[in-house]
């Protein structure tokens, strides 16, 4: 298990047990959530979660919110969109700052010139470079629009 993780899964260990002596319900229950997903990953992989895995999982929690906030404002449970939010901003106070537009097309560029990918057949392959580097700092769909429009122009 590499240090960075530790220091991520601890990180959240340690706000969780801050959470319970302050008595604050809302966010502990957040952290237990973010927890409870990073463990069930470990138990069904039969792995200990290195620092991108954990951040995959995050990434994958905030996706989950940003949904069920859309699902709840169309069908106007305010309470919920509350609640939601709560916990993606929670969620996301533990991914890494968010990628720019410039940053995230020089990464597009580097993987283009590294794969030498000319066409949309070779997508699969330069998403397979983009996404550990983008992985919890960029909306991964957004990315591969990127690289869509790049391959086809």
């Amino acid at each position: 298990m590499s240090t960075t993780s530790a220091s991520l899964k601890e990180r959240l260990t340690e706000d969780m047990k801050a959470a319970m002596r302050a008595r604050d319900a809302a966010r502990l229950g957040a952290i237990r959530l973010a927890l409870a997903a990073i463990k069930q990953r470990e138990v069904d992989e039969r792995i200990t979660l290195d620092d991108s895995q954990v951040l995959a999982v995050l990434d994958k929690m905030t996706k989950q919110r940003r949904e069920s906030i859309a699902q709840y404002e169309t069908a106007g449970r305010q309470d919920l969109v509350d609640q939601e939010r709560f916990e993606l901003g929670v969620i996301q106070a533990y991914m890494p700052e968010a990628l720019g537009e410039t940053e995230i097309k020089a990464i597009i560029d580097a993987a283009l010139a590294e794969t030498g990918a000319s066409s949309i057949k070779d997508m699969g392959k330069l998403m397979n470079i983009i996404r550990p580097k983008v992985q919890g700092r960029a909306d991964l769909a957004h990315v591969s629009g990127l690289v869509k429009e790049r391959l086809s122009a």
